[in-house]
């Protein structure tokens, strides 16, 4: 097949049509917000629950749980949204979240809370992979930076909301503390219900439907984008570049291996780097977040909501006031930098934790400064391993790194810095804090050497499709 367009979705200017797209899809990362919130502010909960009774290293395990299931779904789901396409997962995906994350509420010992919380990543994991591919084939590519950088940041948006609705559930004078946890997992569940119905209109990528030679299709969906956004079709227009694809129904993992590992083994190792350093530095710090106020400074269970709130704030505004440098004056300089200065100052905020000279606020102060920088490298992260390879693999290679990334860092860091905060020395978690550091500035440096400038080109330009004809 040759067609263009991809140029026509590019050429568009911004329109209710992408607004819409991002609030049915990119809500998701507002829901896995809530979802890591709650079950960081609840762990106290988790802990005096009559039933439960959970140890710390219980809540670690739990949480390496969800993040091993958002490993396997990433890769699963993944795997299926290349061969099935864009839409038919990402109702999949949340239908397996919600289901997972209701029965949640209804666990009566750690090893099934462990295996609902495994089912529930599994989807976002899932999730993932379907709505950042379908996100970035929508979206024009001047816009495609900032738009990434921002869902993926919205994220805090639901943490925000977690933390408040933590707040509530876990007042005793309001809900019986063994229910109130309990509460907090349906609400997800219901919201899950909400995304569902919102998403009924979005269509399949006309992109994924071309490689698969459903040109009509794609030509339709595109048609409907252009009259909705411009008030007309690009039919009459020429002078558009096209793209020449041999069309196949599905991309062989050979050629996925091959593309990873030869014709791309430098972005290779860039996605690597980047997701491992990020999933680590998130995930130790952030899931153990309400342990280290609890244990450390004798903060309540019931009021730790009120001070993940400013650092979930921090987190949105890092990506939404950095993002459109993203698109001006580059990926490689601003991913290196804000990978930097995240690393930097989390430990200059260790080494004042280790001597014990702030306060609860100043600490939780200086957290959300540093993580202000690493939301944005973060998102960052997943804008990389997602507009830098070719088409076919989209989303396989989103998952591919968001397993390897969340497998290496993610899954260890909340185990072991559970295991530190137990050991109740501020130097063993310091020194956990000090090795997530040396990874983000080694990611910067990685990046510096190898980065790709992907800002303002079509993703075709960023990455040759696998079936591409001269």
């Amino acid at each position: 097949v040759e067609t263009d367009l991809p140029a026509r979705l590019d050429r568009l200017h911004w329109g209710r049509f992408h607004t819409l797209v991002i609030a049915a899809l990119g809500i998701t990362w507002i829901l896995d917000g809530l979802e890591v919130t709650l079950a960081g502010t609840l762990a106290g909960a988790l802990k005096e629950s009559p039933v439960l009774r959970f140890s710390n290293a219980d809540v670690g395990f739990a949480t390496s749980a969800y993040l091993l299931g958002a490993v396997i779904g990433a890769v699963g789901f993944g795997w299926l949204t290349d061969r099935l396409g864009r839409k038919k997962l990402f109702f999949l995906t949340l239908a397996v979240y919600l289901t997972a994350t209701g029965a949640t509420a209804l666990t009566w010992d750690v090893w099934s809370f462990a295996a609902m919380r495994f089912l529930t990543g599994a989807g976002i994991g899932g999730e993932y992979t379907a709505i950042n591919s379908t996100i970035q084939e929508l979206v024009p590519a001047r816009y495609r930076g900032f738009t990434d950088l921002v869902v993926n940041g919205s994220f805090w948006l639901g943490a925000a909301a977690g933390a408040l609705g933590s707040i509530v559930v876990l007042d005793p004078a309001v809900i019986h503390p063994e229910y109130g946890w309990r509460l907090a997992f349906l609400i997800g569940a219901a919201l899950g219900l909400l995304i569902l119905l919102m998403r009924m209109w979005i269509p399949e990528s006309p992109r994924w439907l071309m490689t698969h030679g459903r040109l009509a299709e794609a030509e339709a969906i595109v048609a409907g984008i252009e009259r909705q956004v411009a008030g007309h079709t690009g039919r009459a227009t020429d002078d558009l570049p096209t793209v020449r694809l041999r069309v196949r129904r599905y991309t062989p993992l050979s050629a996925v291996a091959e593309a990873l590992l030869v014709r791309h083994r430098d972005r290779a190792l860039i996605g690597l780097v980047l997701m491992v350093a990020q999933a680590f530095f998130f995930n130790a710090v952030f899931f153990t977040y309400a342990l280290v106020l609890t244990d450390f400074y004798d903060v309540p269970i019931g009021t730790v909501g009120w001070y993940i709130l400013p650092f979930a704030v921090g987190n949105f505004l890092g990506p939404l006031l950095l993002g459109r440098l993203f698109d001006t004056l580059g990926r490689r300089p601003m991913i290196a930098f804000t990978y930097a200065a995240s690393g930097i100052l989390l430990t200059v905020s260790g080494v004042l934790f280790l001597q014990a000279q702030i306060t609860v606020v100043q600490q939780t102060m200086a957290w959300s400064a540093v993580f202000f920088f690493a939301s944005a490298a973060a998102s960052a992260a997943y804008l990389t391993v997602s507009e830098t390879f070719p088409l076919e693999i989209r989303a396989l290679t989103i998952a591919v790194f968001y397993a390897l990334g969340t497998g290496i860092g993610g899954v260890a860091g909340p185990w072991l810095f559970g295991a530190l905060i137990d050991s109740g020395s501020r130097a063993s978690v310091f020194a956990g804090y000090l090795f997530g550091a040396a990874l983000m500035v080694a990611a910067a440096a990685v990046h510096w050497r190898f980065g790709v400038a992907a800002e303002r080109r079509s993703l075709e330009d960023v990455a040759r499709p696998l079936t591409a004809v001269d």
